[in-house]
């Protein structure tokens, strides 16, 4: 007859699938002792069923496992296990061993895991296990191993967790606790390891974490912890790796941590730590890793740092520490990793510096730091990535710098470097990137400089460069940005450049180039913007560039370039192998010898923004297909000045709307159907234009005030409030119909109306500055209306973010940038109207555990490459850059078709290219990346290394 104990496991076994049966095949008979991943006493009773990795997948529903008597071992980690953790659990009074790690077991912690009194291990971490730890897991006296790390486990640290005396591992980390840090922590006096990071813990470190002298690994990392390290944190003289990073604390590092001698690793990187470093901090003889960065630390770097001989990485960037780098640096012979960038470092650099031969990342951009660069330089043969940009450097590269032959990244932009590129830098055959950008440089460029085959990103804009373009870089088929504006360049251009499949960005404008571009353009599949204007390029678009189906900006302005626009720049009927452009943005071949007409196919461009044909000898009529009813709904700028075109405009609002700048001297083009008629000519005589220009605007403002205070009239009447009236009469005082590109449909008063006064039932989401409204039309629009926050007075409690956004979105015309409607500022009601996009914010698709099942993978990667797309444009194409500052899955909302259109502007920034831009912090930790400034610059690479 089968023993109970075999019916269990067989019970459990059906309920598996089949390929986990298949693995338990073993199980069969009655004698459970041969079935694999079992074990017996001496009883033969099963006292150990062990199934690590074993590839089984169903719950644990079925697992009968009170009948297990004699069971002290059940580890089933590793496995496909899900559904919740069965509460019958608790009665597994002889077990001391339980492992159900690495499954996807969801639910509640069973608080009958209390009953375990003989329990020395517990792993139930990398799960999706939620809830709150239960108090009674302070019950399990014998416990020595907790794990609950990787889980979905919220509220606080259970104080009863301190009875847990025999503990010696306390795994909390990545989770959602929160809750201050138990005092009763510090009574786990046998406690090696404690790792409570990646969770929302608040509040101060308990100073009775000073009690824990066994601990060897403390990590805090990744909470919301606030105050200071407290001083008895240097009482754990066991201590080997201490990790505090990416809190807020605050105040001084302790001088204390100078008595932990035993300590290797110390993370206090991304805090608001001030005051200067403590000269203790030489006394960690053992410390291989000592990252400070991203706080607030002043001073100097203390002279004692050069005792640390076991140092193998050193950061303490973006911090304001001030004075000489200190010579005893070079005694850190071990030192592969220095990072002293992002700070207020001046004079030379030290010679001592270049004798770290052990040096494979060397970064000290952006300070002040002068004088020229050394020949000793050559000594760092081991360097890898080395940037001293955005300094204050003198005099020329040295010719050593050719022995640093494992370079992958020289950075030397924004400096005042002078004279040639030595002959010897030829020798860097490895390089990735390099940049040598705004510097006074002269002579030519390294004929080598793409020799190795491995160059991605070449930048040597604004220098005094002569010459033409490295023959190295014909063929350079890795190259993904080159930019080379702003020199005296030369050459033929349709000689000097290959095929470069992976090019995404190419601008060498503001040169001396000729020739005719190449036909090969058109293979550059992956090639988004191409600006070639300002220089002698002469002949005729080449059809073929019609095959860069990626391209979304094209610049060939200022040239000598003849013939028509080809046909093949729209889509048209042309062969499919010619391809498209279809994704452009920008177009602009102004300032040529462009003749004969604009061709229709243009009118297929989808995405098209800005069009500039100006100061060309095109003639004819534009075409019909660029009308209202066209595929151009995207053109919001045009320029066609200084032409031969003749006939009526297409009704469009880019070119109804355009200014007569951009429409000037042409043969006689007539007004938009919908729109007044202008003068005959667009060469007549100017006074006619003036007149018309300002005349009918002003009436036109006059009869639709007229009209809207007639429908505000009645609205008041019908309503009967007295108050209405006052509101009117602020309106009317209060700039009430600053729309932008006003349309005449989106009015204050329909946007009252529609959000019934800002009801919070119109409300779709609350943001720090204002919260957002859905409002529906009575034209059956839907818009997205995000009204500010008011203070007393009726003033806009964000008046800076209100400029920013609507500034920032007059300049950007994107289709990945949430569209602006208008705006309107007033005392009373200060909001923005944008497109509504039913698809919500990336935020609450990624939250919803239903939606973010159908978010598979090529959704994922169409959000990714618009955000990409976006931000793309807006650091490169738009002049000022705009920097967004705080992109995170809040601020990316989705359409229908999971396209991603970036919102909130309130915190973007336009950089002045004449500044290093200095910014204090904004944006959403998490989501900005490691070594973003707290009290820094904005620019245009960040490194990551973390």
């Amino acid at each position: 007859m089968m023993g109970r104990e075999a019916e269990t496991l067989l019970e459990w076994k059906a309920s598996l699938d089949n390929q986990s049966q298949f693995r338990l095949s073993s199980w069969v008979g009655n004698i459970t002792c041969h079935w694999v991943g079992i074990s017996c006493n001496n009883f033969s009773s099963i006292s150990h069923v062990n199934l690590p990795g074993a590839g089984l997948k169903g719950t644990l529903h079925t697992f009968s496992v009170s009948f297990l008597h004699s069971l002290i071992s059940l580890n089933l980690s590793n496995n496909l296990l899900y559904g919740t953790i069965p509460s019958q659990l608790g009665n597994l009074f002889e077990l001391i061993y339980l492992d159900l790690s690495a499954n996807q077991l969801s639910g509640l912690i069973p608080t009958s895991i209390g009953n375990l009194s003989n329990l020395s291990v517990l792993y139930l971490d990398n799960n999706t296990l939620f809830g709150p730890i239960p108090e009674e897991i302070g019950k399990l006296g014998f416990l020595s191993e907790l794990s609950l790390s990787m889980n979905n486990l919220s509220g606080p640290i259970p104080a009863s967790i301190g009875n847990l005396s025999n503990l010696s591992s306390l795994y909390l980390w990545e989770n959602n606790l929160c809750g201050s840090i138990p005092s009763s922590i510090g009574n786990l006096s046998k406690l090696i390891y404690l790792y409570l990071s990646t969770n929302n813990l608040p509040g101060l470190i308990p100073i009775s974490i000073g009690n824990l002298s066994n601990l060897s690994a403390l990590g805090l990392n990744n909470n919301t912890l606030s105050g200071p390290i407290p001083e008895e944190i240097g009482k754990l003289g066991f201590l080997s790796e201490l990790s505090l990073y990416v809190n807020n604390l605050s105040g001084p590092i302790p001088a204390s941590i100078g008595n932990l001698s035993n300590l290797s690793t110390l993370y206090l990187w991304e805090n608001n730590l001030c005051g200067s470093i403590p000269s203790s901090i030489g006394n960690l003889s053992n410390l291989a890793i000592l990252d400070l960065s991203e706080n607030k630390l002043s001073g100097p770097i203390p002279e004692e740092i050069g005792k640390l001989g076991f140092l193998s990485y050193l950061a303490q960037f973006m911090n304001d520490l001030t004075g000489s780098i200190p010579a005893s640096i070079g005694n850190l012979s071990n030192l592969a990793n220095l990072d002293l960038s992002e700070n207020k470092l001046s004079g030379s650099i030290c010679h001592e510096i270049w004798m770290l031969g052990s040096l494979s990342d060397l970064a000290l951009f952006m300070n002040n730091l002068s004088g020229p660069i050394p020949a000793s330089i050559g000594n760092l043969g081991n360097l890898a990535n080395f940037d001293l940009s955005l300094n204050n450097l003198t005099g020329s590269i040295p010719a050593s710098i050719g022995n640093l032959t494992k370079l992958t990244l020289l950075w030397l932009h924004m400096n005042k470097l002078s004279g040639s590129i030595p002959f010897q830098f030829n020798n860097l055959t490895y390089l990735k990137n390099l940049a040598f950008s705004d510097n006074m440089l002269s002579g030519y460029i390294p004929q080598n400089v793409c020799y190795g085959g491995s160059l991605q990103n070449f930048s040597a804009y604004d220098n005094y460069f002569i010459g033409s373009i490295p023959k190295s870089l014909r063929n350079c088929t890795s190259l993904i940005k080159l930019n080379l504006h702003g020199n005296h360049l030369g050459g033929n251009i349709s000689e000097d450049l290959g095929i470069y499949p992976n090019l995404i960005y190419i601008d060498l404008r503001y040169n001396n180039f000729y020739g005719e571009l190449s036909q090969k353009w058109g293979k550059c599949q992956s090639l988004q913007s191409l600006k070639f204007s300002n220089n002698r390029i002469s002949g005729v678009i080449p059809p073929q560039l019609g095959g860069s189906i990626q391209l979304r900006l094209l610049d060939l302005s200022f040239n000598h370039i003849v013939g028509q626009i080809p046909k093949e720049l729209g889509r048209g009927p042309i062969p499919s192998e010619i391809g498209n452009l279809n994704s452009l943005e920008m177009l602009d071949l102004s300032e040529n010898s462009l003749i004969g007409k604009i061709p229709p196919q243009l009118g297929d461009m989808k995405r098209l923004e800005t069009m500039n044909l100006s100061h060309n000898d095109l003639s004819g009529s534009i075409p019909y297909i660029f009308g209202e009813m066209s595929e151009m709904s995207s053109l919001i700028s045009v320029d066609i000045s200084y032409n031969r075109l003749e006939g009526p405009l297409p009704n469009n609002k880019a070119f109804c709307e355009a200014l007569f700048a951009a429409l000037r001297n042409n043969s006689g083009l007539k007004a938009c159907p919908s729109s007044i008629t202008w003068s005959k000519n667009y060469g007549e005589k100017r006074q006619n234009k003036v007149v018309i220009f300002f005349i009918v605007p002003i009436l036109g403002a006059m009869f639709l005030s007229l009209i809207l205070f007639g429908i505000l009239y009645h609205v008041l009447k019908r309503q009967g409030k007295r108050n209405k009236l006052n509101n009117l009469r602020e309106a009317q005082n209060g700039n009430m119909f600053e729309l932008w590109s006003y349309d005449g449909k989106m009015v204050y008063e329909s946007i009252i109306e529609a959000t019934e006064g800002f009801d919070s039932k119109h409300c779709v989401g609350v943001g720090g500055c204002g919260s957002v409204y859905k409002a529906e039309l009575q034209t059956g629009q839907d818009v997205a209306v995000k009204k500010f926050h008011s203070i007393q007075d009726n003033r806009i409690a964000n008046a800076k973010a209100f400029e920013n956004e609507s500034h920032a979105l007059l300049e950007i015309r994107h289709h990945n940038v949430v569209k602006l409607y208008g705006f309107c500022s007033h005392p009373r009601h200060s909001f923005l109207v944008y497109e509504f996009l039913e698809g919500g914010s990336l935020k609450e698709i990624l939250s919803n555990k239903k939606e973010v099942v159908n978010f598979e993978w090529v959704k994922r990667v169409n959000v990714v490459k618009g955000v990409v797309d976006a931000l793309s444009y807006m650091h490169h194409d738009c002049s000022p850059s705009i920097v967004h500052r705080d992109i995170s899955s809040k601020n990316i909302m989705l359409d229908l078709e999971y396209e991603a259109h970036i919102s909130d502007f309130g915190t973007a920034k336009f950089l002045n290219p004449d500044s290093l831009n200095r910014t204090s912090f904004v944006g959403t930790f998490g989501y900005t990346a490691p070594n973003i400034n707290l009290k820094g610059c904005v620019r245009p690479k960040r490194k990551i290394s973390k």
